[in-house]
């Protein structure tokens, strides 16, 4: 569980005059990078922000040492001390605290009431940050990374695990450069998902998986690339492949995810099916993940014993994924044992890796009023972007609607047509511009730093609105004015806009609030009573 409430206070942090700060809560849970050595060797030590970051120049830039910042804490608001980067090569610092685990856990001890704790701490923050950094040992780390992703719906921003091989007190040791960057890219981006970043990668945390224990390139994700990469150059991201939001809805946790009715089985050459079929019949048992040969193959043959141990367990209700044990590939029914797996009612895992397999399953059976016939479904189907689903050609006319200047881009210029079509309310020309290069379209910004979901705030009309956020544009986007849509929205007087923005996760951030129109009401109102985001513009 996290630290007992300190003292609450609610008065607000100066806002910083010159370049723009981002907000991100570090979350400490324990693992090797926070720890020293002590009587018996190795132990995580508390007191991070003070005795690790405070001392390094690139976590601390030395201003307003004297800056705190607003946190939920087991329900209760309370400040943390803060340090700042210097500024990054995207001309911004970002500023942060330090929330850690009492007590601070060893990742081996990780349960699932610990990556409840984790998600209860984002969504108690999720108003407050821009996004989050989640201190963690490498020994669990991708189980948590996937069994956060499915706990964490319909979140517009970046959630990142990270740790290292070797304590950051170490005189050698891959701490900063993972803390480091972690920190950057979740202050700097809008990536709205649960990562994992190691070794200069940003991994989709679903698709991890641990492949050495001593390497300080730790971590794989065999069958989906990186988010983005770290370099001399910067921070390159893969745009097409991050995952954006395509339902109107809110940030919501899922705090129920329990692994205690779902069992892993390895198979492996020589196996009793009666060891099966134990496993089989444990008790509350819900769900199996097979980790089968190759392409999904089992021993024994198609009509062996194996299978039919199987198909009992399907009969009595039990629900048994096939993942492959190989580190890259998918299960396939390409082979006859494969084969009678399906045609027994086994679910194929394609790629997906044990960890995801055993968080998803897990996530599954946890929803209430979910049938048998409805885990299977939701299975087969990706979520969180955890495993590759089976593509089908389509084929269009490509449109042109834009005669592109010499002197802009052709994005630059789709932009600018869809800015046109933005102000006069033209949604069929909306619709076309993003059917040509939408994922594109939604991430560009004008001169101001203004996204299509900011020129629609401004315009009101809430059916391009809708259209937009259906589409995956990101609601928490700020401008060259550190202006999310929702400020905009609401100072224009644009209520329904400003209505379809919240229903999708949208909030202001506490300066935006000490700026809006409710900033006069809000100082004369009860210090008690000032929580940033209990203020509701209607």
């Amino acid at each position: 569980m996290l630290m007992s409430p300190a003292a609450v206070s609610t008065d607000l942090p100066p806002v910083n005059a010159g370049l723009p700060e981002s907000r991100v809560l570090i979350i400490g849970t324990g693992g090797t990078i926070c720890m020293q050595e002590g009587p018996d060797g190795l132990a995580p030590s508390d007191g991070f922000l003070e005795s690790a970051m405070a001392p390094r120049t690139v976590f601390n830039d030395n201003s307003e040492p004297s800056v705190k910042l607003q946190a939920r804490r087991n329900g209760h608001l309370v400040q943390l001390d803060s340090l700042r980067t210097p500024p990054t090569a995207y001309h911004r610092h970002i500023r942060y605290s330090v929330m850690e685990f009492d007590p601070l856990l060893d990742s081996s001890n990780i349960s699932a009431a610990d990556w409840a704790s984790m998600a209860t701490a984002v969504q108690e923050n999720y108003h407050l940050f821009d996004g989050f950094v989640i201190l963690h040992g490498t020994d669990s780390l991708a189980y948590t990374a996937s069994a956060l992703s499915f706990m964490l719906a319909n979140l517009g921003k970046p959630v990142i695990l990270t740790g290292s091989q070797a304590p950051i007190f170490a005189l050698q040791s891959d701490a900063v450069d993972n803390l480091l960057g972690s920190l950057i890219i979740a202050g700097t981006f809008v990536i709205p998902e649960v990562c994992l970043f190691f070794r200069d990668k940003l991994y989709r945390g679903n698709r991890t998986t641990k492949v050495s224990a001593t390497s300080f390139e730790a971590f794989a994700s065999p069958n989906c690339e990186p988010l983005a990469k770290v370099n001399g150059l910067g921070i390159s991201v893969n745009w097409p492949l991050v995952l954006r939001p395509t339902t109107i809805a809110e940030f919501k946790v899922f705090k129920h995810l329990d692994t205690t009715h779902v069992a892993c089985l390895r198979v492996f050459p020589g196996i009793k099916p009666e060891m099966v079929d134990a496993v089989l019949h444990l008790p509350d048992l819900r769900g199996i993940i097979l980790e089968t040969f190759g392409m999904g193959n089992i021993p024994g043959g198609a009509d062996g014993r194996l299978p039919e141990v199987i198909r009992s367990a399907v009969e009595r209700g039990i629900i048994v994924v096939n993942v492959s044990q190989c580190v890259n590939g998918f299960v396939s029914p390409v082979y006859a044992p494969g084969t009678k797996l399906g045609r027994l009612g086994v679910i194929f895992g394609l790629d997906l890796t044990a960890e995801a397999a055993l968080a998803k399953l897990s996530h599954l059976i946890a929803l209430p009023d979910l049938s048998q016939k409805d885990i299977v479904s939701h299975f087969s189907r990706s979520l969180r972007g955890e495993m590759t689903e089976i593509a089908h050609q389509s084929f269009s006319h490509p449109t042109n609607p834009v005669d592109y200047s010499s002197r802009l881009t052709p994005m630059e210029s789709a932009f600018t047509a869809l800015g046109y079509a933005i102000q006069n309310g033209e949604i069929q020309v909306v619709k076309d511009l993003l059917d040509g290069d939408g994922n594109q379209l939604l991430k560009t910004a004008d001169y101001a730093g203004n996204t299509a979901v900011h020129l629609a705030a401004v315009s009101g009309n809430s059916e391009i609105m809708l259209e937009l956020l259906k589409r995956g544009a990101s609601v928490h986007q700020r401008n060259r004015a550190d202006n999310s849509p929702l400020f905009l929205a609401t100072l224009s007087g644009k209520d329904d806009c400003a209505k379809l923005l919240k229903t999708a996760g949208a909030h202001l951030s506490v300066e935006e609030i000490e700026r809006g129109p409710l900033a006069k009401y809000r100082r004369e109102m009860p210090a008690n009573e000032r929580e940033p985001y209990s203020i509701s513009f209607a």
